[in-house]
């Protein structure tokens, strides 16, 4: 198993880096901030697809119906995603 590197003062946390997403989507982050982001998303996969995912809700998001266009299975689940999101903070 290899040992993460020893992170920086200047290193972006994977939690830092998801509580930056929405403004760097904004783009209201300083160009340092911006620097510092792209360098964590760089490396890391993880967050890479967690701002994939973000992108594509923003784009479905606007052209979302109403709930009640949903399916039942998908209203469902959506509710208990959010269930267990809320459980989890």
């Amino acid at each position: 198993m290899k040992l993460p590197q020893r992170l920086h003062r200047r290193d972006l946390v994977c939690r830092q880096a998801v509580e930056l997403m929405t403004d760097y989507l904004e783009d209201r982050l300083s160009r340092a901030q911006r620097r510092r982001f792209e360098g964590h998303l760089a490396a890391c996969p993880n967050c890479t697809e967690y701002l994939a995912q973000l992108r594509e809700t923003i784009r479905l998001t606007g052209q979302a119906g109403a709930p009640e266009d949903l399916p039942a299975q998908t209203q469902d689940d959506l509710i208990q995603l959010f269930r267990q999101w809320q459980s989890e903070q």
